[in-house]
């Protein structure tokens, strides 16, 4: 009774249902079948749909007028503005719509770091959407129930759709309100939504603090040197995150503080197309009761998933818990990174597999974040298409890319790690033509690169890209390591790589405050 009177002053929610407060995972899946939202799989996992939006909408996320964050946030087609009154009209259809619902809540964190964690809390029409951020976000304790008080909020209202309003472009809507701290999801079940805009929020908060939010994962070793290693979806992030040598800190958000790195996260999300229990035994052994499966086909017998089946969508994805993984970091806190690994998905096929960047190339391709958007990941993409991510992670900056820049900078000059540019895209041909550079060859040199082999090793600067390429590496054949001798044409390799340089010159003029960093980049 509280509880709904606390959901009545706080958000003007009435009239409702039920209402469910951080329920086990059992409970939450048996209650998710139940009311008919997914069902078992052979290997235990709880197998959802999540509709027509099967990856994220960057279109339909909007950040409302009069904030106090207004004057910093970096506005433009990432970070787009719309009116109280919209905001207001979106309210108010969400309190009919919550009208007589069961109402499912999970209140936790954002931050495994006491010292920075966010309080948050979800309020979702679905069961399983709970379970969801059970697992994605940092679970309080029993005693931390006792006096929690939210500070950011989340309600989800997946089923409905956003009313036809001019400053919408779907009936989708993400919208976050900085002022009252409250986020609406309206019209999309996708899960990653809920877990990205906090992390968005992150972005905007942790700044402050003089705390660099990163879109990268993280693990240690068993001398205590911790990786990070950045990357969009699709370029390799968990899987070469996860290695079985290595103590996994997470796999997607991470902050560094002046105490070193943490993770922003309580679980994982990967993605699950293709996903064989060979190459990627972390994800595969850690998919079992509790977890959740979104778009993937199972058969309809056996129940047996098919991982290769992409008939809904590319961008299937599971969840679970980070203790899921066995030997997992699970307080989620490391030292500060002795290694950084950009990594890019490149679609064009002209970078090297792996080079070495000192502080200012690191800023320069940090501040670029080139990749190639994979398909399945946001509405539209049906193959690779060449992007400019900033900072690897530009859909989930409110501010400048510059900030981010000039906060990786700094600490690379304090802490002195070695930093790496790996690309995981293509070799030999452009995407159509060549072919996916092979997992255990990135494996092979990041291994390197952590082991220091490749501190002793001749390097070669490439007079394209003005990054310096080892010219051997344990485990990788040597002509793997020079992507033009990789192609039938040199000449059309030298086209394309001209190509790509350009790109990379005409992205980086839009970011006139760091022009001094022109000349770490292509030639």
């Amino acid at each position: 009774m509280k509880l709904i009177q606390e959901l009545n002053q706080r958000y003007g929610i009435r009239n409702i249902g039920y209402v469910f407060r951080n329920l086990s995972p059992a409970y939450l899946v048996e209650t998710s079948i139940r009311r008919g939202e997914g069902f078992l799989a052979s290997n235990g996992a709880l197998c959802v749909r999540t509709g027509q939006r099967t990856g994220r909408s960057p279109q339909d996320r909007y950040i409302v007028e009069g904030s106090p964050y207004h004057d910093k946030i970096d506005w433009g087609k990432r970070n787009v503005l719309i009116s109280k009154a919209t905001k207001d009209k979106l309210y108010q259809a969400i309190r009919v719509d919550l009208q007589n619902h069961d109402l499912f809540i999970f209140d936790g964190y954002a931050g495994a770091k006491k010292a920075h964690r966010i309080p948050l809390r979800v309020i979702a029409v679905k069961a399983w959407h709970a379970l969801f951020s059970h697992h994605l976000f940092v679970r309080p304790t029993e005693e931390d129930l006792e006096t929690f008080q939210p500070e950011w909020t989340i309600i989800n209202c997946a089923d409905m759709e956003a009313p036809q309003l001019e400053e919408l472009n779907s009936k989708v809507a993400v919208v976050a309100d900085l002022s009252e701290k409250v986020i609406y999801i309206i019209g999309t079940a996708y899960g990653g939504e809920m877990k990205k805009i906090i992390f968005y929020i992150c972005n905007l908060l942790l700044p402050e603090k003089n705390i660099l939010s990163m879109h990268c994962s993280a693990n240690v070793g068993s001398a205590g040197d911790v990786a990070i290693l950045f990357g969009l979806s699709g370029t390799g992030k968990t899987t070469l995150g996860a290695d079985p040598d290595r103590q996994l800190i997470g796999d997607d958000e991470h902050g560094w503080d002046d105490e070193g790195v943490f993770n922003l996260e309580g679980g994982l999300y990967p993605k699950y197309i293709r996903l064989q229990k060979e190459s990627e035994p972390m994800i595969w052994n850690s998919t079992t009761f509790g977890s959740i499966l979104e778009n993937v086909i199972v058969d309809e017998k056996s129940r047996t998933p098919d991982y290769n089946d992409v008939s809904i969508t590319e961008n299937t994805r599971g969840a679970f818990p980070i203790h899921y993984v066995s030997g997992a970091l699970t307080e989620g806190i490391g030292g500060h990174p002795n290694n950084i690994f950009f990594l890019t998905c490149d679609a064009y096929g002209v970078l090297p597999p792996i080079s070495k960047l000192e502080q200012g190339q690191a800023q320069y391709h940090f501040i670029s974040g080139y990749t190639a958007k994979v398909a399945g990941t946001e509405v539209g993409i049906v193959e690779p298409q060449a992007d400019f991510s900033n900072c690897f992670g530009a859909p989930f900056l409110p501010l400048s890319p510059a900030v981010y820049a000039k906060m990786l900078g700094e600490k690379i000059a304090q802490h002195k790690p070695c930093v790496w540019l790996i690309n995981t895209g293509w070799t030999g041909g452009p995407y159509g033509v060549g072919s996916r550079i092979k997992i255990a060859y990135s494996r092979a040199m990041i291994n390197a690169a952590l082991r220091g082999d490749l501190d002793q090793v001749e390097y070669k600067l490439d007079p394209i890209f003005n990054i310096l390429v080892p010219q051997s590496c344990p485990n990788v054949p040597r002509e793997v390591l020079d992507p033009k001798s990789t192609w039938s044409d040199k000449g059309v390799y030298d086209q394309q790589a001209k190509a790509l340089a350009e790109k990379f010159r005409r992205n980086f003029s839009r970011f006139s405050d760091v022009d001094y960093l022109v000349q770490y980049g292509p030639k």
